[in-house]
């Protein structure tokens, strides 16, 4: 009976140590879109050039609860003037638990973005079609490849730096 209650005590403790992720909640943080050039720029026969800018930002709530919040804006122009220009704050709570600080960093700035990118795409799709404008499906976008790439160019500041310094 003992060694019973051991092996169970044990098998808490490894079950309270594992990762844990949790989506607590997905919202809608900042919306906008914008129209500087109608009604003229309906009447322009010029393709539109669309341009996306993709950032995002976690924040610390409290203990191990964070909130991500993904901003993507999205210009469109034709014949250099801006047909239209949406800004969306599409934003997470989660919790996660129980990660090393590396693994802890990549998924706030990986995985939860991920997670909202889908939900952010959709209304920018739905606003430019309401706004008059032929559909615009964004494609996806590679988050750890981003992160990929922030961290080499880092490495390579902190090595110059460092051979700067010797």
């Amino acid at each position: 009976m003992n060694e019973q209650a051991t092996a169970d005590q044990d098998a808490t403790q490894q079950q309270a140590a594992e990762n844990n992720f949790i989506i607590r909640n997905i919202y809608m943080k900042d919306i906008s879109f914008e129209t500087p050039n109608s009604p003229h720029i309906f009447n322009s026969q010029a393709g539109l050039s669309v341009a996306m800018d993709i950032g995002n930002k976690a924040q610390n709530l409290e203990g191990d609860i964070y909130e991500i919040t993904l901003s993507v804006t999205v210009t469109a122009k034709s014949a250099e003037k801006t047909a239209y220009l949406v800004e969306v704050n599409q934003a997470g709570i989660f919790t996660l638990s129980n990660y090393e600080k590396d693994e802890l960093n990549k998924l706030l700035a990986t995985y939860c973005p991920k997670i909202l990118f889908p939900y952010a795409r959709q209304t920018i799709s739905d606003l430019v079609l309401k706004g008059g404008f032929p559909p615009l499906i964004l494609a996806p976008v590679n988050f750890d490849g981003i992160y990929h790439d922030i961290h080499t160019r880092n490495s390579a500041n902190e090595t110059d730096a460092n051979q700067g310094d010797a």
